[in-house]
């Protein structure tokens, strides 16, 4: 009989390694699914923070309508007040031209007093 070589049994390699294999890959699990609970515990609470964003602008935006139909009433009102004042202001012009008028056709001329002496100073 011919001699022969002893070659190691890779059977018994193979199940250590097989072993390890299974425990680096357990491990990556229990890691990928930490962060995915990190991650859906992020996403969550970033949905909570849009609601309360939208919730802060949906509030503004009332506020800013309300504001502009404040405006627009105000805008009206001083509008009515300055045409109200031209016209009083427009009357009274009207009334003081009258009155100058007045005043010189009647020719009057009013005697000037001398405050000094409490005489009226006639020229």
């Amino acid at each position: 009989m011919a001699p022969s070589i002893a070659v190691p049994s890779m059977q018994n390699q193979r199940p250590a390694k097989m072993a390890a294999q299974e425990e680096l890959l357990r491990r990556r699990n229990e890691e990928l699914e930490r962060e995915l609970k990190t991650s859906l515990e992020r996403e969550e609470k970033m949905k909570m923070e849009l609601q309360k964003t939208w919730e802060r602008l949906r509030v503004a935006e009332e506020a800013e309508e309300h504001l502009c139909s404040q405006l627009g009433e105000l805008e009206a009102e001083a509008m009515n007040q300055a045409v109200a004042y031209r016209e009083r202001l427009m009357t009274l012009m009207e009334q003081l031209s009258a009155a100058q008028k007045l005043i010189q056709s009647a020719s009057v001329q009013i005697p000037s007093m001398d405050l000094s002496n409490g005489k009226e100073d006639r020229d």
